[in-house]
């Protein structure tokens, strides 16, 4: 079984020897997840000896955070290149996590490291925190353009906690339909997501 896609290997094919690193390591990591490789699966895939690997990474750790930091300036550049009404925007999010991250076949580079959570090292998981956190944020500022502005005294849906919601059930339904390798799970999942929503 090959250990890249055959579209991540026409992809690593190009760019600097850097960059080939950073797209086997995210592809590596959103289908075998983050304990699921090593360095030397990594040179595999780029066709360079693993010692080449420390030129550009010192450690495994070191190369996942820079994927994450990836993953994070890649949802900047994606919210960034597109002026969009919020519920365009929403719409945009649930296509970028079923088409960007492939629903059915990989999972988002931070939930890839969510089975190890305990055995890896606190940069590691501090940035798959930042990538949340920023998805959250960026959510949250969506439901709260959508959502009629709430009583001063509470009640009514809460677009902090309705981004957390949204965040969290992508997050399972791309794990969902991974383990069937079915994108119709997926969308399946987003399809009971959007009938819950107050919006």
């Amino acid at each position: 079984m090959s250990s890249v896609s055959s579209a991540a290997s026409a992809a690593l094919a190009t760019g600097s020897t850097r960059d080939q690193i950073l797209g086997a390591a995210r592809e590596l990591i959103t289908t075998r997840s983050y304990l699921g490789f090593s360095f030397q699966d990594v040179a595999d895939a780029v066709g360079v000896r693993k010692a080449s690997l420390y030129h550009h990474f010192p450690s495994k750790e070191a190369l996942g955070v820079a994927v994450l930091r990836e993953a994070i300036q890649g949802f900047r550049r994606w919210d960034e290149a597109k002026a969009r009404a919020p519920r365009e925007a929403l719409d945009a999010y649930f296509r970028m996590c079923r088409n960007g991250l492939r629903a059915g076949s990989a999972v988002c580079p931070a939930g890839a490291l969510t089975p190890g959570w305990d055995c890896i090292h606190d940069e590691l998981r501090g940035t798959v925190q930042e990538l949340r956190e920023l998805q959250v944020r960026w959510l949250a500022g969506v439901f709260g353009a959508l959502l009629p502005a709430r009583p001063a005294e509470g009640g009514g849906p809460d677009a902090a906690a309705l981004a957390a919601y949204v965040f969290a059930v992508c997050q399972g339904a791309l794990l969902a339909s991974r383990m069937t390798g079915r994108v119709e799970d997926f969308d399946e999942a987003i399809a009971q997501l959007r009938s819950s929503l107050p919006v």
